[in-house]
């Protein structure tokens, strides 16, 4: 990894990225594509060493609190935060100015800020977002090689419920002929309704390839599924959307299922839930914390 000094960390949607690059090595990362413009490696984690500081100054002079999110682009909860810290020491500015955070993140490394997110529950608003491909933990290994296996993000959505804090699953990618069935979405939706999630996002069953994100993906299925690059191409040649023959049957079965248990599945609806501040927060409560 290495640091720089950023000259801004909040974007007009009130967005951060503390990290640029990751660790954990997901064979289908989109934010490998080259139309992102990264000029070192990806694993090269390019670290916003002012971050906090840059967070606090806008924070400090912005007229309405509202919802800071965090993990878009690059896990928040990598390896390195382990040491740095720079996430926690943003989230202690969100707590301390009342503003919320909707965190996305593939890592239970985010419960050891737990007492932290709850304190900004409790206070405005925390929504925890984390992913989920697969129900098997052999196959989580070889798409998600260096990061929370599928259970031990379900564990960590399960404690998040028993404390408190809403959750949204990203239900994707669901990668043709690899795990796109309906064993692996049942197995998938059947974590997400054990553990109370709020809503699940999912865009369709497949996935997207890009320049840099294709040839990084075809490498690991060289790999681990022999001849399955070459159906691939045949198939979808360059194509960005890569959609799965069982996208209908599947989705069919996927908002069923939510409405049957009362998720939210509209990403529309989900992406208002996950922008709302909270407008019933008032100065006087929270001088109160």
């Amino acid at each position: 990894m290495h640091f720089v000094d950023a000259r801004g960390i909040l974007s007009a949607k009130n967005g951060i990225n503390i990290y640029r690059g990751c660790t954990h090595g997901c064979i289908y990362c989109d934010s490998r594509s080259v139309c992102y413009q990264m000029k070192h490696d990806f694993e090269d984690v390019e670290v916003k060493q002012n971050a906090p500081q840059l967070l606090e100054d806008r924070l400090r002079r912005k007229r309405e609190r509202c919802m800071i999110g965090t993990g878009a682009m690059s896990d928040p909860y990598m390896h390195c935060e382990e040491k740095l810290l720079l996430t926690r020491r943003c989230l202690e500015i969100i707590e301390r100015y009342g503003f919320g955070a909707a965190i996305q993140t593939k890592s239970d490394r985010i419960l050891r800020d737990l007492p932290l997110l709850k304190k900004i529950n409790q206070n405005a608003k925390c929504v925890v977002q984390m992913t989920l491909t697969t129900a098997d933990e052999a196959l989580c290994r070889i798409l998600e090689p260096r990061v929370s296996t599928t259970k031990e993000r379900y564990r960590a959505l399960k404690i998040f419920q028993e404390n408190g804090i809403p959750t949204v699953v990203w239900l994707t990618p669901l990668l043709p002929f690899i795990n796109d069935t309906e064993e692996n979405l049942r197995g998938i939706l059947e974590y997400c309704f054990d553990a109370g999630v709020k809503g699940i996002i999912c865009f369709g069953i497949g996935v997207t390839l890009r320049e840099g994100d294709r040839e990084y993906f075809y490498a690991a299925l060289d790999r681990h599924f022999p001849g399955m690059k070459k159906r691939y191409q045949q198939k979808y040649g360059n194509a960005y959307e890569v959609i799965s023959d069982n996208n209908k049957a599947l989705m069919r079965i996927f908002h069923d299922a939510c409405e049957k248990h009362g998720v939210m599945h509209d990403p529309d609806e989900i992406f208002r839930y996950l922008h709302e501040f909270p407008n019933d927060i008032s100065d006087e409560q929270l001088s109160l914390f």
